[in-house]
Formats: structure tokens, sequence, C-alpha cells
């Protein structure tokens, strides 16, 4: 009797979304509360990253303050132009820690607006690549901090004033973080390939056959991308993009092979060369000899004219 008596819930926002049973309005409405309760997610970790900005910026100064010119009278000193350039710093780490520490978050978010417009198998391999994105992140953001570690002391030696100048610190800390973001959207370089071999657009043996194109492009992004002049920086981002590149043609081997996937239809052409034509026609053979023909029978003329709003249908 319990059980007859409780009011039976309606579909989710979810259901809702993916059935697309809601209207433009509850759409705009939903994306607002998701804008909301992200932005509330950014200014927790906001608040979380104003109180550790302290321990974030001796981290990222670590490479500098190892140097014998920042350290006066047994301190690490930054040069500091500005009022309030250091309030200013502390803000925008705090607010790169609230990004990180608030991802959950705004992450959830964006998912649960975009998510309904997706299959079930695209959400599927959607939360692989996103868990797999992460990780490449840090390692990329990892390999940058250990890239400026080792090539800051070069760097300032190698210049006309030598590593007796010091470092204005604004200008430092955006080095160092332009370094791990730009290192950390390398490292997802093997992701966009995995995606482009999932979506069925190229197989692994297309992949392989680009292995050339991609150690040039390795080695000359990272000669740009590292800012130590000498082989070690450029190497080691060029070395590990390459390694991240086989393991992507790995993995995508293996899914061609799980969907049975056999050679290109292209595979053993030239560029220039036309692919031959499939000749599947059924033939044309000789239908039965028709012996005689029906004849029509004629409708018996109205006597009367129909009436002229029986003549046209409602449309007309």
């Amino acid at each position: 009797m319990a059980l007859s008596l409780r009011r039976k819930k309606g579909p989710s926002k979810f259901e809702q979304a993916s059935d697309g049973s809601m209207t433009l309005i509850e759409h705009v409405r939903e994306l607002r509360n998701r804008l909301f309760w992200a932005a509330l997610g950014i200014v927790a970790g906001l608040i979380v990253g104003f109180i550790v900005s302290q321990w974030v910026f001796n981290l990222l100064s670590g490479p500098y303050c190892a140097l014998p010119s920042s350290n006066i009278a047994g301190e690490c000193k930054f040069l500091v132009l500005g009022v309030a350039d250091t309030l200013i710093l502390r803000l925008k780490i705090a607010l790169w820690v609230g990004l990180i520490v608030g991802g959950p978050v705004w992450l959830y978010q964006l998912w649960a607006f975009i998510a309904p417009g997706l299959h079930r198998h695209e959400r599927k391999w959607a939360y692989v690549f996103v868990a797999i994105a992460a990780p490449l992140f840090a390692g990329g953001a990892v390999l940058a901090f250990f890239v400026v570690q080792h090539s800051l002391a070069f760097i300032m030696q190698a210049g006309v004033i030598g590593d007796t100048t010091q470092l204005e610190v604004t200008s430092y800390i955006g080095f160092v973080t332009s370094m791990i973001m730009l290192f950390g959207v390398a490292f997802e370089f093997p992701l966009v390939l995995l995606m482009l071999n999932f979506t069925g657009v190229v197989t692994a043996k297309r992949l392989m056959s680009w292995w050339r194109i991609v150690v040039l492009l390795s080695f000359g992004f990272a000669a740009i991308a590292t800012p130590d002049p000498g082989p070690f920086g450029m190497t080691l981002l060029a070395a590990c993009l390459v390694v991240l590149y086989l393991i992507a043609v790995g993995v995508a081997a293996l899914n061609d092979k799980r969907k049975g996937r056999g050679k290109e239809i292209y595979a053993g052409l030239d560029d220039d060369e036309i692919s031959p034509i499939e000749d599947d026609r059924d033939p044309v053979t000789a239908g039965s000899r028709v012996e005689s023909i029906a004849p029509v029978e004629t409708p018996e003329p109205v006597s009367k004219p129909l009436p002229l709003s029986s003549r046209f249908d409602d449309m007309t």
C-alpha cells in the first residue's frame, strides 16, 4: 500500500536532455546552473590556492634559488618593479591552483552538460580519454620543471651579463608556468592520434607510416619549446614525444585487431593511381512473356456534378 501511494519520479534532467524533450529555455537554465556550480568550485579552489600560494611559489622558485647569484645574505632575492606586483603574482598563483583543485567540479559540470548529446559508446571512450589526459599533462609538467631546473644556470651563464644578475619575479614565474603549460599540452599529442584511430579516420599502419614526419616535427618542436640552447632539453622532450607516439601506435594496432580491420582499401596504391571499381551489378535477364493484357475498367460518368466543397481537400 505504501508503495502504491509513493509518487512516481519523473525523468531526470540527463534523460530529458538525452531524448530531446528539454526546451530551449530549459537548456539555457541548465547551462546557467552548470556555470554557477562550476564557478563555486573554482572559487573554493581559489581560496585553497591563496592559502598554499607561498608554498607553490617556493617550489617554482627552486631552480632560481639554487643559483649563487640569487642568494644575498643567505636568502633568495628577486627583483620587484611594481608595488602591487607581489600581490598580483600571489593572486595568479592562487588562480592556477584553484583551477587545478576545482578541476573535478568544473570538469564534471562541463561533462554533465555535454554528455547527454553523446551516444553511449562515445561517453565510454570519453571517460577513458579524460582519465588518460590528466596523467599525460602531469607528466609533461614534471618534465618541464626538470628541464627548467637543469637549463636555467646554463642560460644565465651563457648571457652577456652571466649569472651575476637577479631576475624579475613576475617574468620568472610566468616563464616557468608557460613551460609547464607548453610541455603539458605537448604530451597530449598521442591522445589526438588515438582519437583519430578510434573514430576510424586512420589505422595503425597509416600512423606508423608517418614516423619520419613525427620524429622531425618532435625535434623541431622541442628545439623551439625548450629554453636550453644545448642538446639536453631538446633531446629529452623529443625522445619523450617519440616514445609516446610509438605507444599510441601500439594501442591503435590493438584496437584495429579488436575491430577486425584488415588492410586499408587504398593499400598498395600510389597517390596518383586510380583504385579499381568492383563490378557487383546483377545481370539483366529477360522477363516472362505477357500473353494478354486485361482491359481497364472505366468508371461510370457522374450524372450530377459534385459540390465545390467535395472537389478539394482541406489543404487546398
